[in-house]
């Protein structure tokens, strides 16, 4: 079968043959390819040393030889890994499931193609933080993907499913790739589940979304994302030498002259108007001229509430960076709330291997009142409707239904009475413990009559400290994957994040914003008409 690659000739060993040679591969043993060998081939030569454990040249050694080559080694520690586990799970995932009754060297082919191309896009955030100390843009040290990369299973799959169609072998054609690509996501995109309602409804009318960290590399990688699946138009407060600088250094795709909005608090023509607009909103606050002056050039948040006041951005993200009270100070000052709002809240969303549970509030009332907590399990309760769940929600407490007499029992048991006047038809109990709100045998054992059915998703606490402290340690201890912190009861879409959350997060509530703010447009329309 190697008669195909045999040549007429004299050289009769390695090292006379491989001489003005471009190419080197080897899978054979260790040590049998020598510095001097590397030296005699072309210049930049492509050297492949997949003997393992140990590779016919040490890729140091190979490159004192020839400081321009590309090698690869069969090894996990060394760059440009040759690893078969980059291509046979998913040839065989395309294979089944379009039911193929062989694989041909055009499946094949169509994996390795689709391997190449993924070569060349940029890093996602889940490669870069497994591999932080190596430079992962298309190059001589990074010619072929990680096995890490979870996009493997989607790329290379729908290559393979698409060319077993095109050559007659699948007998099981795929109809929708679009739904074919969003099943293959699950696998790796936890949140997925939850959250394809909420992509699809973006992808509907694509709003503008303001990230006032527009200079950060999670938000950077974000944004890419969010322009590949065209979910919103980003808006990016940040300089934009800095910017670019960082999209360069990522490898990433987005071209600031078309794909986003720069608002570069350095050089913006709107800087005047804004400064002079900001003052008039803080006058009486203590804000003089010259501090609003200095806050427009420095305070990325505050330029990101204020182009919604402007109506220049439709919703708005901020948190990676800074205090999570600071940003609310500038939303609450600049956005507003919404009428008949007391105080705005906090709500995290936690998918756990049981299912999906929601927490408010985790961030902004230290002690909230009755009024409070009837105002934000309403709105939270509107939000995760949004998700396409119907709540089901606990007030929590260290009473068991009327088993404590404290003020913050009572709290809890007015509240309950207070919600139930705005929605009866909200499925809501309480005041009960943690256990008794997420089991529900144990409910049935103490409380029979219990209005919810099944075990709650939607848990309101007392108090912001248990509330953050439950989030924190449910997030450790059972891996969950966070969406949020989502902000409640604020005027136009606006949301703090914190500064652990991931590319991912930051993606998942920029699509929701983007939903809110079609809600938001749309109500605002239908004032208008009226």
């Amino acid at each position: 079968y190697k008669e195909a690659y045999a040549v007429d000739t004299k050289n009769r060993t390695l090292e006379d043959a491989i001489k003005k040679a471009d190419v080197f591969l080897g899978l054979s043993a260790p040590g049998v390819l020598s510095k001097e060998m590397v030296k005699s081939m072309n210049k930049a030569p492509l050297i492949m040393a997949l003997s393992n454990p140990v590779p016919e040249i040490d890729p140091a050694i190979a490159r004192e030889a020839q400081p321009q080559a590309v090698i690869c080694t069969g090894r996990s520690d060394y760059p440009n890994q040759v690893n078969n586990v980059l291509c046979f799970p998913y040839i065989f995932r395309g294979a089944l499931d379009v039911g193929a009754t062989a694989i041909n060297e055009e499946m094949k082919l169509a994996c390795v193609e689709a391997l190449a191309a993924l070569a060349r896009k940029e890093a996602t955030a889940e490669v870069a933080s497994v591999y932080e100390d190596e430079d992962l843009t298309f190059g001589e040290n990074y010619l072929i993907p990680k096995p890490f990369d979870p996009r493997l299973i989607v790329e290379l799959s729908i290559a393979v499913a698409k060319a077993a169609m095109d050559t007659g072998v699948a007998a099981r054609p795929i109809k929708d790739f679009d739904a074919y690509k969003e099943k293959l996501k699950q696998f790796y995109i936890q949140s997925q589940l939850v959250i394809r309602p909420i992509y699809e409804k973006a992808q509907a009318e694509p709003k503008r979304v303001a990230f006032a960290e527009g200079e950060e590399d999670r938000v950077l990688r974000a944004v890419q994302i969010i322009l590949d699946d065209k979910i919103a138009k980003p808006v990016l407060v940040g300089r934009k030498r800095v910017i670019q600088a960082r999209i360069k250094k990522m490898g990433l795709r987005i071209d600031l002259d078309k794909d986003v909005t720069i608002v570069d608090p350095e050089n913006d023509p709107r800087y005047a108007d804004y400064w002079q607009t900001y003052h008039t909103i803080m006058e009486r606050k203590g804000v003089t001229p010259a501090v609003a002056r200095t806050v427009l050039r420095t305070d990325s948040t505050a330029i990101a509430a204020l182009l919604m006041h402007k109506d220049d951005a439709d919703a708005l993200i901020c948190g990676t960076v800074g205090e999570y009270q600071r940003h609310l100070e500038h939303i609450k000052s600049i956005i507003g709330l919404k009428p008949g709002v007391e105080t705005p809240a906090a709500l995290v969303g936690m998918l756990t291997d049981k299912g999906t549970l929601f927490i408010s509030d985790t961030h902004v009332n230290p002690v909230p009142s009755v009024c409070q907590i009837m105002e934000m399990t309403l709105l939270a309760s509107e939000q995760i409707r949004r998700f396409g769940i119907e709540p089901k929600v606990a007030l929590l407490s260290h009473s068991n239904f009327g088993t404590r007499e404290e003020l913050e029992a009572q709290k809890m048991r007015t509240a309950l009475a207070e919600i139930k006047k705005r929605d009866p038809e909200l499925m809501i109990d309480g005041e009960m413990h943690a256990d008794t709100a997420l089991s529900a045998s144990i409910r049935e054992e103490i409380m029979p009559n219990c209005k919810l059915d099944g075990n709650a998703n939607l848990l309101i606490m007392p108090d912001v400290q248990s509330a953050n402290i439950t989030y924190n340690a449910l997030k450790v201890m059972t891996d969950a994957v966070t969406i949020g912190p989502l902000l409640l009861g604020v005027a136009r879409p606006a949301h703090i994040l914190t500064q652990a959350v991931t590319t991912r997060g930051i993606v998942n509530v920029a699509a929701l914003a983007c939903v809110e703010a079609q809600i938001y447009a749309a109500e605002n329309k239908q004032k208008k008409m009226l």
